[in-house]
């Protein structure tokens, strides 16, 4: 049964995929993501719903349109089956809850967290992909994502009263606004008010799950971002003054902290006894 379930929201996740392709293309543009329907970059052909199931129709036609056999980017199919994986992802991390849960509140809590995380899931795909675009983080996907994080956190802390959890959330959200913002006052050539944006809404996921995955998500940015700058120094000899989106690795570290943030964060106090 949880494998199917696992499976089942992969499978939604490459739907959702499927439709983050015409966000983040749309949105930077300001157009709408629902009118006009999918059409070929190359023609402007409307995409029919066969020529549009996501990845494997990619590969039927072999990345090519039907119509006029222009080419069609390998990052359309590889940004479904990302956000399936992540979404299945998720589903496998908090299926626990909704298995062993046997009393009804605390299960639609459950789903109601599931729900959030998976609306994170899809924000963290459409964000990074348009920063890497565009190097912006817009306000029409990130402040929504406030709204969504405390409301779904506050309806799932009134059906299980655990108020802790919402105080966590709240307190990292504000924590995290507030030191990226001390960081581009300091060095502003170094990050935008995006990334402050971002930070908090962050923050209100992270800090929902604890504290350790508030630290593991807050600090894996910048060890990716750094690994990452350095590499690319080494392999393609970038300067300083090359532009890296930060965003991407913000939301990179968030999803570390989510999954795997207890485990680093008590590996690492443990090292010190603080277990």
């Amino acid at each position: 049964m949880s494998s199917f379930f696992v499976i089942a929201v992969g499978v939604f996740g490459l739907l959702i995929g499927s439709f983050l392709n015409v966000v983040a293309y749309r949105i930077p543009l300001r157009r709408s993501v629902v009118s006009p329907p999918s059409s070929c970059p190359h023609c402007d052909a409307e995409i029919a719903w066969y020529d549009n199931i996501p990845v494997i129709s990619w590969l039927i036609l072999r990345g090519k349109c039907r119509r006029c056999s222009g080419p069609i980017s390998r990052r359309y199919p590889a940004v479904e089956l990302g956000t399936g994986l992540l979404f299945a992802g998720v589903a496998f991390s908090f299926i626990p809850r909704l298995v062993f849960d046997v009393n009804v509140a605390t299960v639609v809590a459950s789903v109601v967290v599931l729900v959030a995380y998976l609306y994170l899931a899809a924000v963290s795909v459409a964000l990074a992909l348009i920063d890497l675009d565009t190097h912006t983080l817009p306000n029409r996907i990130v402040y929504p994502t406030y709204f969504v994080g405390v409301v779904l956190f506050t309806v799932a802390a009134l059906l299980t009263g655990d108020y802790g959890s919402l105080l966590t959330a709240g307190i990292a959200m504000a924590v995290m606004f507030a030191a990226y913002f001390v960081m581009v006052l300091a060095y502003p050539g170094g990050m935008g008010f995006g990334d402050v944006k971002l930070a908090g809404s962050l923050g209100i996921f992270l800090g929902w799950l604890g504290w350790g995955e508030v630290a593991v998500g807050a600090f894996a940015p910048f060890v990716l971002g750094g690994v990452f700058a350095i590499v690319l120094i080494i392999a393609r000899g970038a300067g300083r003054k090359t532009r890296i989106p930060f965003g991407p690795w913000m939301l990179l570290g968030a999803w570390v902290g989510i999954f795997v943030g207890s485990d680093i964060a008590s590996w690492y106090l443990g090292l010190f006894g603080l277990n």
